[in-house]
């Protein structure tokens, strides 16, 4: 993968080889950052593997998928003449997805990383085929994709002939200029013409984990966004309950050295009192200050750590099924063979995803219960609820329930979708993996850990109104002038909804790391990080 401009496009490129996306390449190709072209490394290999079926159907050789039945049909001959049909008729029946359609986005997610790993030379599709994608990709002409109805089984076969459906011209596509319309309109108000399947297309374009694999690249992405921010958010919650510190030497995290916990203990030591930066609050407390904290301060180095050893993991699982061929049978050229096997099965990037829902879900868990540390005026020996006149205001009491009601939809989505299998296709695909429900759920625990973690900032922020006029941290200052930008002060009761999507969506955007980073940077100079700031 590589990145490139030219002077007649304002929107850069990045060059698809099959080989090398990352997640967040595949994040930014979705939020419309990148258009996209083939390496000519790709498009070499590309060619080669349709020279394979092409050589198939000249010599009148039966090879499953080309010119036979799917799934239980396996053994039913097509003859040449109705192998286009064959083809079409595969992507109209199998497009029988259910629910919302997916955004934009996610669309566009998809789309690209289906381009990607045909990009792979090993699916037999034609160069023409390809470049029609991409120029629907950069034109932003996106098929309508329910985003239910996937086994994970011979790969996201429902969402990927929807997909391809509207290539075809058919069903309903969306673009900027155009929205929602009869896709053939759509494509022809673009310049574009739909796709015409040849032998084996359709089933290169329909079978795949590109679904599942997509959801996960940003659940992946926007879970490292928020446990990042979630160390500084628990650090500032710490601080301001007067914490102590003690618990976050490197000799402790040394001793039982996980690289996410000796992480997570530095990123605290690196926006708390130190010998680089003071607090005021700090200070004045050290007289007093504890032996040690209850666990959902003093532990966080431990819990939030195995979550961003989870993050870690996911990662590298799915960028490797960013980057792999997954639909059936392959093509290898270089040894003038195509072989029918089970790189399309999902469990892969299901299980993965499940994990990662269980190991994020922790960052809400233990948020909701500092939350509560905050509000509780006999642990915090601050206002109840952090608001002055308390009765005739309620403050932060409701906010704090919402948080539980959000854990709690955590716990049940928590449970492993990938734990389950039914029989599909005449028992041919026996064994599913579940993979399109655990995609989903986990972007939904994650948006739900991300809105857990926006309540106790916005807590930590009004918690420091009561101890003014000590300054915390010059990092955790930065932080409180960031949320302080768009949400002012809590003096009296007002709509709290509002505060909370202004905290969420400063968290979205990585703003609470960004305010801090300089600082850390700082910091790194006198005490170097396990690994280097940011990336792990």
């Amino acid at each position: 993968m590589s990145v490139s401009t030219t002077g007649q496009e304002p929107t850069p490129f990045i060059s698809l080889d099959g080989r090398s996306l990352t997640t967040e390449d595949l994040v930014a190709l979705g939020n419309g950052h990148f258009k996209i072209k083939l390496t000519p490394e790709a498009e070499a290999g590309v060619k080669q593997a349709r020279a394979v079926i092409e050589k198939i159907i000249k010599e009148k050789k039966v090879v499953y998928g080309i010119n036979t039945g799917f799934g239980k049909f396996a053994s039913t001959i097509i003859p040449n003449t109705k192998l286009k049909e064959l083809q079409e008729n595969l992507i109209r029946s199998h497009a029988a997805g259910v629910g919302s359609p997916l955004s934009p986005e996610r669309t566009r997610m998809l789309l690209a990383l289906r381009i990607n790993v045909l990009s792979k030379g090993h699916s037999g599709v034609s160069l023409e085929i390809l470049h029609q994608m991409i120029e629907a990709f950069n034109a932003s002409c996106l098929s309508l994709v329910p985003e239910k109805g996937t086994v994970g089984a011979s790969g996201d076969l429902a969402p990927l002939s929807h997909l391809t459906l509207g290539l075809m011209g058919e069903g309903e596509m969306w673009s900027p200029e155009t929205g929602w319309g009869d896709a053939k309109a759509v494509l022809e108000a673009h310049g574009l013409k739909p796709i015409v399947l040849g032998p084996k297309e359709g089933l290169a374009l329909n079978n795949g984990t590109q679904l599942i694999t997509s959801l996960g690249a940003e659940a992946v992405e926007r879970a490292l966004a928020i446990a990042r921010q979630a160390d500084i958010i628990a650090a500032f919650t710490l601080q301001v309950l007067k914490g102590t510190n003690k618990a976050f030497d490197s000799d402790i995290h040394m001793a039982r050295p996980h690289p996410g916990q000796r992480m997570v203990a530095w990123r605290f030591s690196s926006v708390l009192d130190s010998d680089v930066f003071s607090s005021e609050i700090t200070e004045r407390n050290k007289p007093h200050e504890r032996v040690q904290d209850a666990y959902t301060l003093r532990c966080c180095p431990q819990v939030h750590g195995v979550a961003n050893d989870t993050i870690a993991f996911v990662k590298g699982i799915l960028t490797t099924e960013l980057n792999s061929a997954t639909d059936n049978p392959l093509v290898f050229a270089k040894d003038d063979k195509i072989v029918s096997g089970g790189n399309f099965h999902g469990e892969y990037p299901a299980k993965v995803l499940d994990f990662l829902a269980i190991g994020v879900h922790e960052l809400a868990s233990i948020s909701e219960r500092r939350i509560e540390r905050l509000c509780n005026p006999s642990l915090s020996e601050l206002p109840a609820f952090l608001v002055s006149g308390g009765g005739l205001n309620s403050g932060f009491m409701i906010a704090h329930c919402t948080a539980a009601a959000l854990v709690s939809e955590n716990k049940v989505l928590c449970h492993p979708s990938s734990v389950d299998s039914l029989s599909t296709s005449a028992a041919t695909e026996d064994h599913v993996s579940m993979g399109g429900w655990s995609a989903r759920k986990a972007l939904q625990v994650v948006e739900h850990v991300e809105q857990v973690l926006a309540i106790e900032l916005l807590a930590a922020c009004q918690a420091l109104e009561f101890h003014r006029p000590e300054k915390a941290t010059a990092p955790l200052e930065a932080v409180y002038g960031l949320v302080r930008s768009v949400v002012r002060p809590w003096d009296q009761d007002r709509v709290m909804f509002t505060d909370i999507e202004a905290a969420h969506k400063l968290l979205r955007e990585e703003k609470v790391w960004e305010a801090v980073y300089p600082y850390v940077e700082e910091y790194s100079k006198k005490h170097p990080p396990p690994y280097a700031p940011g990336t792990h």
